[in-house]
């Protein structure tokens, strides 16, 4: 496997980025990486390495390079205020322009193939991932949010109003236990998506807690529904990314 340590340019700077792929048999499909909110971390380097061997080019960018390089959580009560502190400078308007800046490094990055391009995020990446599968559907072939938080919200710019303008495949990894994802609202969600005729999928992990698939989360990581989404995140990827092989 090669890794690299990439600054991609923004507008707003340069864009701290964790990239992986196989070292033979490429170009490869992409996959963009969106981190959750205690940040881009070994944890996520490990998961994302994991969807490379598979035959995949992986971009993990650092979305608080606005702000600081190296955001360290350590799940203290400062910590914590720290890390919810950090998110509110984020928007879905300024993912979406980061995206764009992601989507133009991948068409000139010779290991990638940018005709095949899939995407994941987890917490509070989930509408993220959510807003981009419509913002570029002709260039993102398939998406997840896992356990994704503020996908239906009130908010003039809510993700999934423009959820009818997705073309490609989107799955929702939904935990039992999630106060940041409340049933209510994801049955809203449900509702909605089944309005906008759409490729999805939608699916309850029974038992599992918001943050089930980090193992870092201690007694929050649940096993079983972990390699369940690494089962789902696969199938999804295979079947949209490597529809010749």
């Amino acid at each position: 496997m090669i890794e690299h340590h990439l600054d991609i340019p923004t507008q707003a700077g340069a864009m701290n980025t964790f990239v992986t792929h196989p070292e033979e048999n490429g170009p490869f499909p992409v996959v963009l990486f969106y981190m959750d909110a205690p940040g881009k971390r070994e944890e996520l380097h490990d998961m994302a390495r994991r969807i490379a061997t598979t035959g995949y080019v992986v971009i993990l960018p650092n979305l608080y390079y606005r702000k600081t390089r190296e955001f360290v959580w350590d799940r203290s009560e400062e910590s914590m205020k720290a890390m919810f502190d950090m998110t509110k400078h984020l928007s879905l308007e300024l993912i979406m322009e980061d995206t764009k800046c992601l989507l133009d490094f991948v068409a000139a990055f010779p290991a990638a193939d940018a005709s095949r391009i899939g995407a994941v995020g987890y917490c509070m990446s989930g509408p993220f991932v959510f807003k981009a599968a419509s913002r570029y559907p002709d260039q993102i072939a398939c998406a997840a949010s896992i356990y994704g938080a503020n996908l239906l919200t009130q908010r003039s710019d809510s993700p999934h109003l423009d959820a009818h303008l997705i073309k490609g495949e989107i799955y929702f990894a939904c935990a039992e236990i999630d106060h940041f994802a409340p049933t209510d609202v994801i049955n809203a969600l449900e509702k909605h998506l089944d309005s906008c005729d759409i490729n999805y999928r939608l699916e309850w992990y029974p038992g599992a807690e918001h943050g089930f698939a980090f193992p870092g989360r201690g007694a929050i990581y649940h096993k079983p529904s972990a390699e369940r989404h690494w089962e789902r995140l696969h199938d999804l990827f295979e079947r949209n990314l490597k529809p010749n092989r």
